[in-house]
């Protein structure tokens, strides 16, 4: 690796370790391309990664987040190339290999192996990086609604509700109808001001989605083995992971099926397997606070002594 390809993480000494108060730090990815994060708890506690999914950003995560820090990780979210904050790549290089590559950086510039989080195209991501060659130390991996095997009309719904409105939007009241048509059965939020931070607004005022437009040239819907993340290759890397696992699925999910599930599975038998009742594909969305459950029950299954960290800060709603 060239020098200045080294992953550099910053902010980490900073004042206070709050649960709520998370602090921006940043990671240099391949080619030095600056990815943005977001990191709630101890730095020194042991480490959990948070993957979103394409289109998203790292603050899908921030509620798990702050749910994670209090029980005594350090939980950090971070931006994927081309989203959110992090630097839009001058070439327009968003294919799987890139993104494998990012994290594989991520995770070496760590004090020590983390957990991993990853959410669709962060699931994926992960499973890329973690079961191929050369090998990277990890102490656990949650997939959450994903696996090699998707469903082509669930992917092509969500691509095509990216591929609109290329021109952005005048309102934040455009923005809310688009989300509210996208996923009709969620309440909308009381104040459409939170979804800022999943715009970029131009020089003419317009809104826009917090990604490079270029990252669709790589989100195609798949038809057989083509598509962003090769499914072949997923299944090999994914019959390669030795390393505990947790497979998180929306009972109404439209992209992940049970049967895509199972096949997993069959791939990974030691993997653990919990469905969310009452949730899609977006399952920490939908249902946060068992979802969030979900995770730490798995995490703290793994490393038992957090479970007496900051517990008397845990505050998990049933």
């Amino acid at each position: 690796m060239h020098p200045h390809d080294i992953p550099t993480k910053l902010n980490l000494n900073a004042s206070s370790f709050s649960a709520e108060s998370g602090r921006d730090i940043q990671f240099l990815g391949n080619g030095g391309l600056v990815l943005r994060a977001t990191q709630f708890g101890d730095p020194q506690s042991p480490q959990v990664l948070l993957l979103h999914g394409g289109g998203q950003t790292r603050h899908a995560w921030a509620h798990t987040a702050t749910a994670l820090a209090r029980a005594g990780y350090c939980a950090t979210c971070i931006d994927a190339r081309g989203h959110g904050q992090s630097q839009w790549c001058p070439e327009g290089n968003y294919s799987a290999s890139a993104l494998v590559t990012d994290l594989r950086a991520i995770i070496e510039s760590l004090p020590s192996s983390p957990y991993i989080v990853g959410a669709s195209m962060g699931g994926l991501t992960a499973m890329l990086a973690l079961g191929e060659e050369p090998p990277l130390d990890c102490r656990g991996l949650v997939l959450v609604d994903v696996a090699p095997r998707l469903e082509t009309k669930g992917v092509r719904r969500v691509i095509e509700f990216m591929r609109r409105h290329p021109d952005g939007f005048d309102t934040l009241s455009q923005v809310q109808d688009a989300v509210a048509a996208y996923n009709p059965t969620r309440k909308a939020p009381s104040n459409a001001q939170g979804l800022r931070k999943n715009l970029r607004q131009d020089a003419n005022g317009r809104l826009h989605w917090h990604w490079d437009p270029a990252f669709l040239d790589h989100a195609v819907i798949p038809e057989g083995d083509e598509g962003m993340f090769c499914r072949a290759r997923l299944n090999r890397a994914a019959s390669r992971l030795k390393l505990p696992i947790l497979l998180i699925r929306g009972h109404h999910s439209d992209v992940l099926s049970e049967a895509g599930a199972q096949e997993l599975l069959a791939l990974v038998p030691h993997a653990k397997y919990r469905v969310i009742g009452q949730a899609g594909h977006m399952v920490a969305g939908d249902r946060n606070s068992i979802f969030t459950g979900a995770v730490l029950d798995f995490l703290q299954h793994l490393d038992p002594q957090c479970i007496h960290i900051r517990s008397t800060d845990r505050r998990l709603t049933p």
